[in-house]
């Protein structure tokens, strides 16, 4: 891809129906560069999705105090100057949103996208599922001490039939699952396929998220190190669905969405059996992942109301260090105090910083030394790039900065 922030729109993608063969977005390239600058924000036209229904009630308004931070100057990874304006612009940047104290200080839409556009969260929504977990945890219908099996029996003849359900929201259970999307043979890659986001190979890839579950095997103790791991997430929601006799969509609804107050419906990426992709299929507005954020600074409460157990929330902004540091530890040099914790990246154990990150630019970062909560939604050409993470991060710092001078 070449250019800086190029759009959709630049490209022509969509622009005529049908559009020509070498702009038409299939599976196969739906989330690759540039079509992913126009997908990422219609996820309904290309796959199948359930709704999160955001009630009959109105929503609760985010307050706001509009600031000018555009200018706001920091020192980028490389030791050159930028400003916030440049980092928007040269990151891919579909919406960005930035709390502070509970009220929205600068709000941007670009690359088309609006107020009530969904776009796709990727990995964010991982947090999200975590957060569910906590809520039943909370409320004694899910114990981190149990197998996994004990909520869904079918999981006992495959790996992670002895696997508790705290080592599988820690992603830290023995099962062989490689996330290394470049593959095309790696368990992440066949997830895809199981999953519907990519074409399913006829005689080879399982009818279902669940059906591929029950093919991983154990590999190493449960309860080691943490690698990460987004089939684990997908554990989480067939547990969620069991206990529940809900779907995903509908537990989302009733425990999130409508408690939060949120503007706009959500929605979920679907497998070919109507099941929803939990670790990374979550659809919604930028202003919706905000008000989940401000819930989260706010140790669980909307208003004086517990929406998340305080104790939970407390759970996510701290982890073992030791589990993170073997296959992390060098990745996240610039975290010293980094790990992973109920679905959650912990930037900081000590300060309580963390974040929920999904590939191709899409974050929720919370800081409660700062009182801030930023979410960036971007169309990143790479899955992964940690030095446009961190580019971000070190703008949102300088923003928290002056805001707190």
């Amino acid at each position: 891809m070449t250019g800086v922030n190029t759009s959709a729109a630049d490209l022509g993608i969509m622009a005529g129906f049908p559009p020509p063969a070498d702009k038409r977005i299939t599976l196969e390239n739906w989330d690759s560069p540039p079509f992913n600058r126009w997908s990422f924000q219609n996820i309904r036209s290309i796959l199948p999705t359930r709704a999160i229904a955001r009630g009959s009630a109105p929503s609760i308004a985010l307050p706001r105090a509009i600031q000018d931070l555009d200018s706001v100057a920091f020192t980028n990874i490389d030791g050159s100057a930028s400003t916030v304006a440049a980092m928007l612009d040269s990151t891919y940047t579909d919406g960005f949103i930035l709390l502070h104290r509970g009220r929205v200080v600068m709000e941007r839409y670009m690359n088309g996208m609006s107020e009530a556009s969904l776009h796709l969260s990727q990995s964010v929504v991982k947090s999200f599922v975590g957060t569910l977990v906590g809520i039943l945890v909370g409320r004694g219908v899910l114990d981190l001490d149990r197998p996994v099996s004990a909520y869904v029996p079918e999981l006992a003849a495959c790996g992670y039939a002895a696997a508790l359900l705290g080592q599988v929201v820690d992603m830290r259970s023995g099962v062989r699952f490689v996330e290394d999307y470049l593959d095309p043979n790696a368990e992440v890659s066949l997830l895809d396929r199981a999953a519907g986001w990519k074409p399913a190979i006829p005689g080879a890839t399982p009818p279902g998220i669940y059906d591929f579950i029950l093919a991983l095997k154990q590999e190493r103790p449960h309860g080691g190190h943490f690698a990460y791991r987004s089939i684990e997430t997908d554990v989480l929601g067939w547990v969620l669905e069991r206990v529940s006799g809900m779907s995903l969509t509908e537990l989302l609804s009733r425990e999130l969405w409508q408690p939060l107050g949120c503007e706009f419906e959500g929605c979920m990426a679907i497998d070919r059996a109507g099941t929803c992709q939990a670790d990374g299929g979550l659809n919604a507005a930028l202003r919706d992942f905000a008000r989940f954020g401000q819930m989260s600074l706010d140790e669980g409460t909307l208003n004086g109301r517990e929406i998340v157990p305080a104790e939970w929330v407390g759970q996510c902004r701290r982890g073992d260090r030791a589990a993170f540091v073997p296959l992390y530890g060098e990745r996240f040099a610039a975290f010293p105090n980094a790990c992973y914790s109920r679905q959650w990246w912990v930037l900081d154990g000590k300060t309580g910083r963390h974040a929920a990150m999904g590939v191709f630019g899409q974050m929720i970062f919370i800081d409660p030394p700062s009182q801030i909560v930023a979410v960036k939604l971007s169309s990143w050409p790479d899955f992964l790039n940690d030095a446009t993470r961190l580019t971000t991060i070190r703008a949102i710092e300088a923003m928290a900065r002056e805001l707190s001078a």
